[in-house]
Formats: C-alpha cells, structure tokens, sequence
C-alpha cells in the first residue's frame, strides 16, 4: 500500500509541475489567449481552473503523503528483531573490537621464545 501511495504522489507531483508552467506569472498563462471579450470560441475561466486544479493537486500530495507516513509507520513496528541497520551496526562493532583485540602473553613466555 506504501508503494501504490508513492506512485499516486508522483503523479500529483508531476502533474501539479505542469500545471505550474502552463500558467504565466502574472495570471496569463492559457488565459491570455482566451481573454478576448469577443473570442466566439475559447475557455474564459481557464486561469480560474488552473489555479483551483494547482491547489487541489497540492491538497492531495500533501494528504497522501500524512496517509503514506501512517502507513509506512505501521509498517516498520517491528521490537524483537530490531532493525537490519541496527544489527550490521551491532556486527560491524563487534567485528571492530575482535580485531583490536591484543593477545595476552605470560612474560615468561616471551622470554623464553627470545632466549631461543
């Protein structure tokens, strides 16, 4: 389900991109073109559906992203294996301090090996 939530607010994203650069900064954009009082033929509330089509976009990426966090938390409830991060970490160390461990000699030992 997280991933099909991830999908959907990359499709948001996207098309909330193009509607973005369909539309002209200083509230032209597709609307200029129609604005004409004596246009037959034309859309002359197009900047007004661009506008209410950005903020819907925007309302939906950032519901499916609180409902995406909801369900990915769920998801990762996990308390008696821990995590595989955790236990690379634990391993890793462990493997650390096997390495740095110093073997422990008698003296007399040492000794006697030079004296050889």
């Amino acid at each position: 389900m997280y991933i099909l939530l991830t999908i959907l607010i990359v499709i948001a994203a996207v098309l909330l991109v193009l509607l973005v650069l369909v539309q002209n900064s200083k509230g032209g954009g597709l609307a200029a073109g129609f604005s004409s009082g004596n246009q037959v033929m034309g859309a002359p509330k197009t900047a007004d559906f661009l506008e209410k089509a950005s903020w819907t976009l925007a309302g939906i990426i950032i519901a499916l992203s609180i409902v995406a966090v909801g369900f990915n938390k769920n998801a990762n409830v996990d308390t008696e294996a821990g995590s595989a991060i955790t236990e690379q970490v634990q391993e890793a160390y462990e493997a650390e301090q096997a390495a740095q461990a110093v073997p422990e000699f008698e003296a007399t030992e040492v000794v006697e090996e030079v004296a050889e």
